[in-house]
């Protein structure tokens, strides 16, 4: 492909995501896939990745600069995790690969052993923040089916936190008794389940079975936004030491970052939102950078 200089990878554990750059991290060309690592076994990695990016290859090795769950003990090669307090996509390994047409780097995640967790794509969404935002410093908010509440200071992500409040929902609303009441959306049913909830957590249980009564009772019709919103209102009142007194930046995508935004406006929170794709890529991009030094 003409003009391509690194080809930038997000692979994760549903989704693939691939794009053709040029030296100064523009996209010249994309692609989206269903492959992601949860269906696939070690050695089929190269063979996926190939059959996406083959016809953008030359005689030329082709850097190619990974990121995601790709590197995780499950995926491709074992990325081993960076300890905070560290810089964002601040590690990365080179992997031995078949095809001589490129090369492959994967970003290591981070790893927090105090309050253990850890965190694989995040990171390199963080460092493209931070690329555009160098003095940064207050909390980032990332959601997804394992939302990362992340502190940055001096430039280094400090500490974070991780809720499952994407995948329990996925649990709640697909496999329990709470799937035969889901019905349709409504912002008003939102905002009303997450205001209940964050004003008294301690009631969360035993009103996601509230919201099954409901349907059978009354015919509510809006059990998914009362599922959301409770979940997201139990995740907010969690996460309080994290984002009171701050001005929180979003970094996601589609109907959940708007969600997200819904909690904090109704918790008179300022917010600012961002797109995780073109973070992603200038994360990579200088991961890129420092690679081919």
């Amino acid at each position: 492909m003409k003009n391509m200089k690194w080809i930038a990878v997000d692979w994760g554990t549903s989704k693939l995501r691939i794009w053709a750059m040029d030296e100064f991290g523009q996209v010249l060309a994309e692609v989206r896939a269903d492959d992601g690592m949860a269906g696939l076994n070690q050695n089929d990695y190269e063979k996926v990745l190939l059959s996406h990016i083959s016809g953008w290859l030359t005689d030329e090795v082709t850097p190619v600069i990974a990121c995601g769950m790709v590197g995780s003990r499950q995926g491709w090669f074992e990325a081993p995790y960076a300890k905070v307090p560290t810089k964002a996509a601040a590690k990365y390994v080179n992997v031995d690969i078949a095809d001589r047409r490129f090369s492959l780097s994967i970003v290591s995640g981070v790893m927090q052993s105090h309050k253990a967790d850890v965190m694989r794509g995040e990171e390199t969404q963080i460092s493209g923040f931070l690329v555009g935002q160098p003095n940064f410093e207050g909390v980032i908010c990332l959601p997804g089916t394992h939302s990362k509440w992340v502190q940055i200071e001096a430039g280094e992500i400090k500490q974070f936190q991780t809720a499952m409040t994407g995948e329990i929902f996925g649990l709640l609303s697909q496999k329990s008794v709470l799937r035969h009441s889901q019905g349709s959306w409504s912002d008003e049913a939102f905002k009303q389940a997450f205001e209940d909830i964050y004003n008294a957590p301690e009631n969360a249980l035993s009103s996601l079975f509230s919201i099954r009564a409901q349907d059978l009772l009354n015919g509510d019709g809006h059990g998914v936004a009362r599922l959301s919103g409770s979940l997201i209102a139990s995740e907010f009142a969690g996460m309080k030491h994290y984002w009171q007194g701050q001005t929180p930046v979003l970094i996601g995508a589609g109907e959940l970052v708007r969600l997200y935004q819904l909690g904090f406006e109704l918790l008179d929170l300022e917010v600012k939102a961002l797109r995780a794709a073109p973070l992603t890529m200038a994360g990579l991009h200088r991961v890129y950078e420092e690679v081919n030094l």
